[in-house]
């Protein structure tokens, strides 16, 4: 079995797949994928980013998604983070919500706990995992030429998208976050009820 290769840049791949951050309610995970969001948004007050309770992104996208049907929910994790939760994507299939994305930023390490290579580096496939649990929009996004293709799967269709992205293990972009979760919480209701 061919091993994947993680050549993107994360700085610039991340902002060309999601576009317009503000056209969506955003959940991250943590570690890259927050900080990946912050800087993208300005830590803006559609951005309810995770910090600390590693494998939660994506079942907080599901409910937000559930009870928001009128707007766009995106959800941005890693790879460690999801997989934590695999069981998360046979819900999500399960309930198909027409109103949400998820795009796993993969690359191939665990960055909270010490940058150990993680399942993905060793041959575990997200995207067929997504798949094999009922999304049935999935992509896999490994090089440049491949972004547009991704993009229109997070933006158009009716029911769940998952992209998944390989990027090479370098660090997010720098952006001090705020990490107080009752000014989180709170900007982010904003964000619920304006929209």
């Amino acid at each position: 079995m061919a091993l994947p290769e993680f050549v993107l840049d994360r700085r610039e791949a991340v902002p060309a797949l999601i576009g317009r951050s503000e056209d969506y309610l955003i959940v991250s995970g943590l570690a890259g994928t927050s900080k990946d969001m912050a800087a993208l948004t300005g830590d803006g007050a559609n951005l309810f980013a995770m910090a600390g309770a590693m494998g939660g992104a994506a079942m907080i996208g599901l409910g937000l998604a559930l009870a928001r049907p009128e707007r766009r929910v995106l959800v941005v994790t890693g790879d460690g983070e999801l997989l934590m939760n695999l069981g998360a994507l046979a819900t999500i299939a399960v309930m198909n919500p027409p109103n949400l994305r998820i795009l796993c930023v993969d690359n191939g390490h665990y960055g909270e706990t010490g940058y150990q290579k993680s399942h993905t580096s060793l041959g575990a496939d997200l995207e067929r995992a997504a798949a094999g649990c009922g999304i049935a929009r999935t992509r896999t996004v490994t090089q440049a030429s491949e972004i547009p293709d991704g993009a229109r799967l997070l933006r158009e269709g009716n029911g769940t998208a998952f992209v998944l992205l390989r990027v090479k293990p370098t660090d997010p972009p720098a952006h001090k976050r705020t990490l107080d979760p009752s000014s989180c919480r709170n900007r982010f209701r904003g964000a619920l009820q304006g929209g």
